[in-house]
């Protein structure tokens, strides 16, 4: 459901979310390096900032696989990328994105040992944006050798991000923050697709039939990035190719009573409110396709 989740942009990657009752081959043409391009009018920060928190972070998506008995599975993570092959901003950016969300996924199977390699190559990506000085690469390295305490990875993991993406839209490269997110929300889609294929599961459907909305508002973040060039095209092309298997989702809201609380001396008004997906069988099964596409397109081999 919109806006239970409060964090901010990037960090929305790894952070443990907020309590929910409810997470091509672009190299086959040659193209230019879009963070060498002006960049076109951006969207309302505002605007922006409320998508970014509208966004199911993995972890809360592999949290609730947890809950459902769903098993670890390296099949799901974008293990054939490879760091040192990407050679546009654009790539970069939505593959420190992917790999974002693969270690996301990894830490909250706590899989720390498995994560090295991972983190190594988050590190290269950064490295290629000019952020990897806000990663910090040797104390998340040093915590996930010595699987130490979990909470330490996700807060470090967070904290970079975070500084990274701040960092990229503080100097005018905020369409790379964009594909950060796209990558982000992509493979956690992939994630969700993948296990209700094997595992189906009323409350995850739930949160697949919810990113119709969150996808729109993507779709409207991204939008101004489009006529970039050939990879921006391309990825806006997919996302709506996505949102049109969403077309005929449907989405009820409804307002609860607001519920109030005393936390630190201060009174408290928390708002409640229910969502119900109408969702077809079919109309699952096309998003789990084409989602499934899209996603192994991006994806090398």
């Amino acid at each position: 459901m919109k806006g239970r989740v409060a964090i901010s942009v990037i960090g929305i990657l790894l952070a443990v979310c907020s309590c929910r009752n409810n997470p091509g081959k672009t190299g086959e043409f040659t193209l230019v390096n879009a963070d060498s391009l002006d960049a076109p009018t951006n969207p309302g920060a505002e605007s922006v900032e409320e998508t970014y928190r509208n966004l199911s972070s993995p972890l809360e998506i592999a949290n609730l696989f947890q809950v459902m008995g769903v098993p670890f599975s390296p099949a799901y993570l974008a293990s054939s990328v490879d760091a040192n092959k990407q050679t546009t901003s654009f790539q970069k950016a939505l593959y420190l994105g992917i790999l974002g969300a693969d270690l996301g996924y990894l830490n909250m199977y706590e899989k720390t040992g498995t994560a090295i390699e991972l983190v190594s190559s988050i590190k290269k990506l950064a490295d290629g944006l000019n952020v990897g000085q806000y990663f910090d690469f040797e104390t998340i390295k040093r915590v996930s050798l010595n699987k130490s305490n979990i909470d330490s990875l996700l807060f470090l993991s967070v904290d970079s991000y975070s500084r990274m993406d701040e960092y990229l839209r503080k100097n005018n490269r905020s369409q790379l923050s964009a594909i950060m997110v796209v990558g982000v929300w992509l493979e956690a889609q992939y994630f969700s697709t993948q296990v209700i294929r094997q595992y189906p599961n009323n409350l995850l459907r739930e949160r697949i039939g919810e990113q119709k909305y969150f996808l729109d508002d993507l779709i409207r973040i991204i939008t101004p990035y489009c006529d970039y060039d050939r990879e921006f095209t391309a990825m806006c092309g997919f996302l709506r190719d996505i949102a049109s298997r969403y077309e005929n989702v449907k989405m009820t809201y409804s307002k609860g009573e607001p519920s109030s609380s005393e936390k630190d001396g201060m009174l408290v008004v928390t708002q409640t409110e229910t969502s119900m997906v109408e969702m077809t069988d079919e109309q699952l099964a096309r998003i789990i396709q084409i989602t499934g596409i899209i996603r192994n397109k991006l994806i090398p081999n």
